[in-house]
């Protein structure tokens, strides 16, 4: 069985090499120096320099070999004597992109913290980017290689070009992102409809806007389209009105419909009294009278359609209970008419008058799907606008 002294023979040829390859990297410096000629016979150095460095002819397919073979050599040799410099300038660039990071993160010491999340980010980007490419400049001013710094920024600037055009889109939905979280015009949970899309507001990222629609599914849109687009935020006033149209028969009183709707609209858990509800004739036409009512509520604690669909019901009602017909889609003629049988159909068909029962608070349908979102969005690329606290 071989003992762990045994081992050490075949790990000593190793560590020998890499001392030897170290020694030899750090005597390269020193024996070129020691190399180097005089001052005084500078110029014949140089021209025998120049005769060593010419190539051969080109029929000496030897020759010429030997001579790449030795540029090749050389080089790897000026490579292994700027060993040491290179490894200090990554280390000055590693170090610069550790302090560009730390610094990123403490903007309150710079007193440079916004309320804006997507600002916040910007600032700390651009710190950091500037702390690293100031560490970039200082570890090519150690390598002696500054000229290379000018053929960077300008090979930058044609190639910065040539990407602005390919990516114009992607920079525009950045830029508009940008802009968006300066503006705020919504927040995360609002309802919004954007041009002819709808739904609440989960999250605004650096390129898209990520709404959930009314029927569960997740919509993202373009933050240029969103920027540009009409915007409504249903929102943003908690106050929020409905509306419903009623049609009556033309000989039907407009003052008694128009009194009896508004006293049942007035009943209905979830309509505010100041404003108080109102109403217009829409229109008169030999179809009937039109009569549109409005209503008020407050978004924080009534659902808009479940209130404006209980106004319906009572309305409905009421009118049922009063006579009040509706416009009949046929002509037919009565010759005679039995009382005691049409206030039995009425009781029989009528509606209750009052609203006990009725469910008017806020839809809670897509709440739960919506704060996973958000959770998600948090988790991963980060949410760029800040959660409105809830109602109390």
């Amino acid at each position: 069985m071989p003992t762990p002294g045994r081992r050490l023979p075949s790990r000593l040829p190793a560590r020998l090499l890499c001392l030897l390859l170290l020694g030899w990297v750090l005597a390269l410096p020193a024996l070129a120096m020691q190399d180097a000629p005089a001052p005084a016979s500078a110029p014949a150095a140089a021209s025998a320099t120049a005769q060593a460095q010419e190539p051969p002819l080109d029929t000496d397919v030897r020759a010429r070999f030997d001579f790449t073979l030795g540029l090749v050599a050389d080089k790897f040799a000026e490579l292994l004597a700027k060993t040491p410099l290179l490894l200090a300038a990554l280390l000055i660039v590693v170090v610069a992109s550790w302090l560009g990071g730390f610094v990123s993160r403490r903007l309150h010491w710079m007193r440079l913290r916004t309320d804006n999340p997507y600002m916040d980010a910007l600032i700390r980007r651009v710190i950091r980017t500037l702390i690293v490419l100031f560490g970039v400049v200082v570890a090519l001013q150690l390598l002696n290689a500054t000229a290379l710094v000018s053929a960077v920024l300008g090979s930058a600037g044609v190639v910065g070009l040539v990407l602005g055009f390919a990516f114009k889109d992607i920079a525009e939905n950045y830029v508009a992102g940008v802009l968006l979280s300066v503006r705020r015009p919504f927040s995360p949970g609002d309802h919004v409809r954007i041009d002819d899309k709808e739904g609440r507001v989960v999250a605004l990222h650096s390129r898209t806007t990520l709404l959930i629609t009314l029927d569960g599914n997740e919509l993202q849109l373009p933050n240029a389209l969103v920027f540009k687009a009409i915007l409504l935020n249903y929102s943003r006033n908690p106050r929020r009105r409905f509306d419903f149209t009623v049609t009556i028969d033309g000989s039907q009183s407009i003052r008694v419909s128009h009194a009896l709707a508004l006293d049942q609209v007035r009943r209905v858990e979830g309509v505010l009294s100041d404003p108080a509800p109102s109403w217009t004739v829409q229109e008169f036409t030999p179809a009937g009278i039109v009569l549109r009512f409005f209503g008020w509520i407050d978004q924080r604690e009534s659902d808009l359609g479940k209130v404006r669909s209980e106004s319906i019901r009572l309305v409905k009602a009421a009118f049922a209970q009063h006579g009040i017909e509706s416009p009949r889609t046929t002509y037919h003629i009565l010759t005679a008419r039995d009382p005691s049988a049409g206030a039995a159909a009425v009781v029989e068909h009528a509606e209750p008058v009052h609203s006990h029962d009725a469910d008017t608070s806020v839809n809670r349908d897509i709440d739960e799907q919506l704060a996973e979102a958000q959770q998600a969005a948090d988790a991963g690329t980060g949410n760029l606008l800040e959660p409105t606290p809830g109602p109390t």
